[in-house]
């Protein structure tokens, strides 16, 4: 079974989830933490196997307590199980080493899953929230994009990622609500600022951008 430490500034919380894992029989909770700053104590003298981390702690982020977890014992996972499930909270608790993520309000089968999932080595984000995941992903690769062309408009990459996924001039025009006099203009932009001259050419730079990853099929 695997040892856990509760970090959690709430005793009403850390009590509930205490008997939610005991009483399934499939965790042990040796040690609880109110504050980041009494869990390196606590993991040094209960050596859990997994640690559930809170996102809001009254002396630092649980976010930067797990960013320190992760410099001082690099093989411990930390599960974050907390109220906020806004996009920039999930990205951060990932970057700062969080091997997985849930929202308050799961069930006890779902956060006992989520704890043999963490311990094994393994990575996993509430159900709630899985779905958003490729989205933020996708954004995080446009803005990289938006980087690498900086000549180009917001719109352009847009334009630019959907014809490294094969969509055609048609397609494009339904995907951004666009007319396709206006998708080729935007098009006639792309190549004469990235200085190609056929689609095939777009496309080999915009997937050496880390566009295009999902290709339909579409050819156009």
């Amino acid at each position: 079974m695997p040892r856990v430490l509760i970090v959690d500034d709430h005793p009403l919380f850390r009590e509930g989830l205490r008997a939610a894992l005991e009483s399934s029989g499939g965790a042990v909770v040796v040690a609880e933490a109110e504050t980041a700053g009494e869990v390196p104590e606590a993991v040094d003298r209960h050596r859990p196997d997994v640690v559930v981390m809170d996102l809001s702690l009254p002396d630092v982020s649980g976010i930067e307590a797990t960013r320190r977890l992760a410099d001082e014992h690099p093989g411990l996972p930390v599960l974050m199980l907390t109220m906020s499930d806004d996009d920039g909270s999930l990205l951060a608790a990932l970057q700062a080493g969080a091997r997985g993520y849930v929202v308050k309000g799961a069930g006890s089968d779902e956060v006992l899953h989520a704890l043999r999932t963490v311990v094994a080595g393994g990575a996993v984000i509430g159900s709630d929230i899985a779905a958003r995941l490729s989205t933020l992903l996708a954004g995080g690769r446009r803005r990289d994009a938006e980087q690498l062309f900086p000549s180009l408009t917001s719109r352009e990459v847009e334009v630019l990622e959907l014809i490294a996924r094969g969509l055609d001039n048609r397609r494009i025009a339904r995907e951004l609500v666009l007319s396709e006099k206006t998708v080729r203009n935007h098009i006639t932009h792309v190549f004469d600022k990235l200085q190609v001259t056929s689609r095939a050419e777009a496309v080999a730079r915009a997937r050496d951008a880390g566009l295009g990853e999902e290709d339909n099929g579409d050819q156009g």
